[in-house]
């Protein structure tokens, strides 16, 4: 009997199992993150309380920024994000359904806030929009971070973050 055709065969399996976990554990992670963050619909901001030991939503938290989250849906055409400005730093991040981050702007890049038409990657961009970013996948997360590192600058973030804008175009439409 040879050991050889069984060591190979177990190296054969371990490799692919090792691909698979390493192409499947973002995405269900991902996944779980949409589904915490999205519930009660897609595609709509939503303001985390000021973080604390407890609060976990987001992969590690810092309590000295006030956090927004959206999870987007493009299955029914492009979706208008919007960060209005604050004093301090901010940033929108966007991240793909395999977890990759694949946009960034900041208050160094947008002083006056951003506006941001998100299409998915390969679809005709809509006229007139000023700003069009591609997503790689049809749904994911857009996270606004706002430094607000005191219980009254949070306060004041909260507010801010309630002009923020994470709505499809079709339903501007209607």
């Amino acid at each position: 009997m040879s050991w050889g055709k069984y060591i190979l065969g177990a190296l054969v399996i371990a490799v692919l199992i090792h691909f698979a976990v390493i192409i499947a554990v973002p995405r269900v992670l991902m996944n779980v993150a949409m589904e915490r963050i999205g519930t009660g619909g897609e595609n709509v901001w939503r303001t985390t309380g000021r973080v604390t030991a407890e609060s976990r939503q987001i992969v590690r938290p810092s309590p000295d920024f006030a956090y927004s989250a959206c999870v987007f849906d493009l299955s029914e055409g492009p979706v208008i994000i919007t960060a209005t400005p604050w004093d301090d730093y901010w940033s929108l991040s966007l991240y793909g359904a395999n977890s990759d981050n694949f946009f960034v702007i900041d208050d160094r890049e947008a002083h006056y806030g951003a506006e941001i038409t998100l299409v998915r990657k390969g679809v005709a961009h809509p006229e007139g929009a000023s700003m069009v970013v591609e997503s790689p996948s049809t749904r994911g997360i857009a996270l606004i971070r706002r430094l607000a590192p005191t219980p009254n600058t949070y306060e004041a973030a909260a507010r801010v973050a309630s002009e923020d804008v994470c709505t499809s175009v079709a339903q501007l439409s209607n």
